[in-house]
C-alpha cells in the first residue's frame, strides 16, 4: 500500500456501518477471554507474554489456575452480562479431560457454550455440547509470516483442527494480531482463509508490545488501519462474527472498531476498570455508534452478593472479585 487514500477508508467504515446496521448488529458484547495457565509448553510465540515466563516457570503445575477460581470468574462475568470469549490456556497446561469438566461447570453456570483456544488437539471428539466452537490462534493469516511469528504452531495443523471442528459440528473461530509488521496487503490471505475453512468468528487484536520479546519497542497499530482491516472483512462477510481487542490506553478505538463492523469488543482488564472512569469511557464509546452495550462496567448492583449463587467452594474467589471490582484501581 504504497499511497493512503483517507477518503477510501471513511467511505469502506462508512459502508460497513450501515451493512452492520442493515444486519440488525444493534447490541455490543463486552467479551472476557478466561486464561486456565500461565504456562505453555511451547513458549515461542514471539510476541506472547508467555514466551518470556516459559524459562522462569520450574514446577508448571504452580502456573495453573485454581478451578474454583476460574468458575467463579465465569460467575462474576455472567452476572455482569459479560461473555466469555474463549478458555485459553497454553499448551499442556490442562488436559483434555479437564478442560472438558471446566467447560461443562462453566455452561452449566452461564447456560452457554464455551468457546477454546487452548491450542491445537487431535481430541476434539471429547467434547459435547458443553463446547460452542474451538478457536485456532493463526495471528496471522499469511503462512511465511506466520511462521516466523509462530514458530511452532504450524498453520496447516491448525487448519486441519479447524476443518474437523467443523466435521463435528463446532463453530470455528480464529485470533489474528495487528501490528506485528503484516503487510496491509495481507488481508487477502485472511479473506481466503476464512472462506476456505468457513470461519464463523475473527477476533481481532492490536499488538500489546510485552516487555522481553522482540516486540518490546513496536508500537501498536494505528487507529485508522485496524479500523479499515475490519471494515473489509465486515463487507466481504457480511455474516461473521466480528470481536476487537484494545487495550486501556486506546479506549479511543472502540467506537470507531464498532462502526467498522465490530459485533464485541475484548482484551480490557474488566475488574481493575469496572467502576471507574475507564469503564464509564467504553460505555460512553459504545453509546455515540448508536449501539446498546450487552452487560455493563458500571453498574455496581450488578455484582450481586459476595456469596455463590453457584457453590460455596466459590464463596472466597466471589467476594475477592467484587473486592477488586470495587477497589477503583484505576483512578
Amino acid at each position: 500500500m504504497n499511497d493512503i487514500n483517507s477518503i477510501e477508508t471513511l467511505e469502506l467504515i462508512t459502508k460497513a456501518n450501515n451493512l452492520s446496521l442493515k444486519k440488525g448488529y444493534s447490541e455490543i458484547s463486552l467479551e472476557r477471554a478466561v486464561f486456565l495457565s500461565w504456562w505453555c509448553d511451547k513458549g515461542d510465540c514471539k510476541f506472547c507474554y508467555m514466551s518470556t515466563q516459559k524459562n522462569k516457570i520450574k514446577d508448571p503445575t504452580k502456573a495453573k489456575r485454581r478451578v474454583n477460581n476460574i468458575l467463579a470468574e465465569a460467575e462474576i462475568c455472567s452476572r455482569l452480562g459479560w461473555n466469555i470469549e474463549f478458555l485459553s490456556g497454553g499448551y499442556k497446561s490442562f488436559t483434555t479431560a479437564e478442560i472438558k469438566s471446566i467447560a461443562e461447570n462453566i455452561h452449566s453456570i452461564t447456560g452457554d457454550g464455551v468457546w477454546l483456544n487452548t491450542g491445537i488437539t487431535s481430541e476434539l471428539d471429547e467434547y459435547g455440547s458443553e463446547i460452542k466452537g474451538i478457536t485456532g490462534a493463526v495471528e496471522a493469516a499469511n503462512p511465511e509470516f506466520q511462521k516466523n511469528v509462530c514458530p511452532s504452531k504450524p498453520l496447516d495443523q491448525i487448519s486441519d483442527m479447524l476443518d474437523k471442528a467443523g466435521d463435528l459440528g463446532f463453530k470455528k473461530a480464529i485470533t489474528i494480531i495487528l501490528g506485528l509488521g503484516e503487510s496491509f496487503e495481507d488481508v487477502e490471505y485472511l479473506k481466503d482463509y476464512i472462506r476456505a475453512h468457513k470461519i464463523d468468528r475473527v477476533i481481532f487484536y492490536s499488538l500489546n508490545p510485552h516487555p522481553e520479546t522482540e516486540y518490546v519497542n513496536s508500537s501498536q497499530p494505528a487507529s485508522l488501519y485496524y479500523a479499515k482491516v475490519v471494515s473489509i472483512i465486515r463487507l466481504e462477510f457480511p455474516d461473521l462474527e466480528i470481536i476487537c481487542g484494545t487495550w486501556t490506553d486506546n479506549l479511543a478505538n472502540i467506537g470507531i472498531l464498532i462502526l467498522s463492523g465490530a459485533n464485541g469488543i475484548t482484551k480490557f482488564p474488566l475488574f481493575k476498570m469496572f467502576g471507574t472512569k475507564y469503564g464509564k469511557r467504553v460505555e460512553e464509546e459504545v453509546k455515540w455508534t448508536g449501539r446498546t452495550l450487552k452487560g455493563t462496567f458500571t453498574d455496581k448492583s450488578k455484582l450481586g452478593p459476595e456469596k455463590s449463587e453457584i457453590s460455596p467452594k466459590l464463596d472466597q474467589y466471589i467476594k475477592r472479585y467484587i473486592k477488586d471490582s470495587l477497589k477503583n484501581k484505576f483512578k
